[in-house]
């Protein structure tokens, strides 16, 4: 894997500059522009920040250069004085969130699944308030602060199992797919929900009829049967929250599999 990939997350034209990215994740204190004036009242931090407060609110695809720039009141001239550009800002985004991220203290005596759990439901409650995250790849992180750490504090939950170093990193990657799948599936629910201005019940309620014709009892039982009582269950096509649910228990029991020997 080369180094511009994994420093941005992307390829090619979208790269942006690895090193400067770098640089900007790993910055020292106080070391906040890039060395052609700064503007006062400006600051990558503050950039960074203002940045995540724009995806929160309106998505990852609100997130340009110049409407950061807008909520800060400056031009985006300013802004490329502190962040090259889009991909580095991203990349400093996703580790700005993952070194912000509330880190469970595994309780003494606790069982590997409580430490799974745990790191499940961390990453679960990310996503629950930066849902653009699971818009981002992160097979190839930025190699930042928040990355490491992150990355460092997830796999104490696999330690002194009797894994290989491998074995654990690919638990951990595992788990880790899990949670942003169904996070991914909250993030289609929103996306479509935003662009049709409709809600999932809206949508449901307008072509219930025509729905009730084509999935017809008789041609399709299993699918009349299993996707009423589905329905029922999830008070609505889909549920988010059962999914991680019924998808968290699955994935334990199949670690339970390689640990449990």
């Amino acid at each position: 894997m080369e180094l511009v990939d994994m420093v941005t997350g992307r390829s090619g034209a979208q790269t942006g500059d690895p090193a400067r990215t770098l640089e900007l994740l790993w910055r020292e204190p106080g070391d906040e522009h890039s060395g052609r004036g700064p503007r006062p009242g400006l600051s990558v931090d503050t950039v960074v920040r203002t940045a995540i407060a724009l995806a929160d609110a309106e998505g990852l695809d609100a997130v340009t250069m110049r409407r950061v720039a807008e909520r800060l009141d400056f031009t985006p001239m300013s802004l490329y004085t502190y962040v090259p550009g889009k991909a580095e800002l991203l990349a400093l985004m996703l580790d700005r969130v993952y070194l912000w991220m509330p880190r469970t203290v595994p309780a003494p005596g606790g069982g590997w699944r409580e430490r799974v759990t745990a790191v499940a439901d961390e990453n679960h409650a990310l996503y629950e308030a930066h849902l653009w995250v699971a818009g981002l790849p992160t097979v190839r992180p930025p190699l930042g602060p928040g990355v490491m750490t992150k990355y460092e504090h997830e796999l104490r939950a696999f330690d002194g199992l009797g894994l290989t170093d491998v074995q654990m990193d690919s638990a951990l990657a595992h788990v880790l797919g899990f949670v942003q799948s169904v996070a991914r599936g909250r993030l289609d629910v929103r996306t479509v929900e935003r662009e049709s201005a409709q809600s999932d019940a809206e949508w449901w309620e307008q072509h219930g009829p025509l729905l009730a014709r084509v999935l017809d009892a008789e041609r399709f039982p299993l699918a009349h049967r299993v996707g009423g009582a589905a329905a029922v269950e999830y008070g609505g096509p889909y549920s988010a929250e059962y999914a991680y649910a019924f998808g968290l228990r699955c994935v334990l029991d199949g670690l339970s599999a390689l640990i449990d020997v």
